[in-house]
């Protein structure tokens, strides 16, 4: 007969505990991409759980405010508590508070939609989002999950990445592309790579027909990109205008990137020169359009 010891059990029940853990946020998870109430029972299916562990997490969210019922017939989705969650994150986090007023900006200046998008794991998301003031909006939805190779900003998001690390990171079945053309992940990499050395990537929309993306990077203090800046344009107007829709963001995204800390090359080559070499990071250059 085997005798558990006092260890064993303490270890058991952390595991367990971890687990439990790790279903509650996927159940969080699925709900966030399902957008809709959905039954417990429902929801163990669609994940895999077990029916009982899903029903028993379920109660415990409903409990904490994490879930509430929704729409009848003991359907539940998203609850109140993680929206007042979300507002204090957004509260203490400089880039969702600095973006705010810039994608105003940007939407005035050019009364084109603009985004601020970033990696939701290995995925693209639109994150913050203000509309234009043209008649004809063009929108997308704000917490999508978009496979990166479908994307503008997806060019700029994985370039510190080596080639390497960006077929693992991608899933293979994402360079599928909307129109059901397979992207060649070797195509997709050169598309990063020109992405770095232009400092924005612009587009045809993959996702939306008669549609223009830009999208510029956001970098932080060790010159990761790690959200972009974006506008989503009519075809017509995002060729027409394309030069003086680039400096509009270039112009938000240097100052974004300023205020998280990031030193662009040039002035680390003008400090370099008056304090007697140091050495230069890189920063994404802008040719000329």
């Amino acid at each position: 007969m085997k005798v558990e010891t006092g260890d064993s059990v303490a270890k058991d029940l952390i595991a367990r505990r971890t687990r439990g853990l790790d279903r509650a946020f996927e159940i969080l998870e699925f709900l966030r991409g399902h957008k809709q109430p959905i039954r417990p029972n429902e929801i163990a299916a669609a994940i895999g759980g077990p029916r009982s562990s899903v029903y028993e997490l379920v109660n415990l969210l409903l409990r904490h405010g994490m879930l509430e019922y929704s729409g009848g017939d003991g359907r539940v989705f998203l609850g109140r508590k993680l929206y007042f969650l979300g507002m204090a994150y957004s509260a203490q986090f400089d880039l969702m508070r600095e973006c705010a007023a810039l994608l105003e900006r940007l939407a005035e200046e050019t009364r084109e939609t603009s985004q601020m998008c970033m990696l939701d794991g290995d995925k693209y998301t639109v994150a913050m989002m203000r509309e234009g003031a043209r008649t004809f909006r063009i929108s997308s939805d704000v917490g999508e999950l978009v496979p990166i190779p479908w994307t503008a900003s997806g060019r700029l998001l994985v370039c510190h990445m080596s080639d390497e690390e960006i077929l693992d990171f991608i899933p293979p079945e994402d360079f599928v592309l909307p129109n059901g053309r397979r992207l060649d992940p070797a195509e997709f990499i050169a598309e990063v790579r020109r992405a770095a050395t232009d400092g924005y990537y612009t587009f045809n929309s993959a996702v939306e027909n008669f549609t223009y993306c830009f999208a510029v990077p956001v970098f932080q203090a060790d010159g990761v990109c790690i959200a972009t800046l974006c506008l989503v344009t009519p075809r017509e107007d995002g060729l027409r205008y394309r030069e003086a829709y680039l400096d509009s963001l270039l112009a938000a995204a240097g100052e974004l990137s300023g205020q998280l800390g990031h030193i662009p090359a040039r002035d680390l080559q003008r400090q370099g020169r008056s304090a007697g070499g140091l050495q230069a990071e890189r920063e994404l250059p802008r040719r000329k359009l």
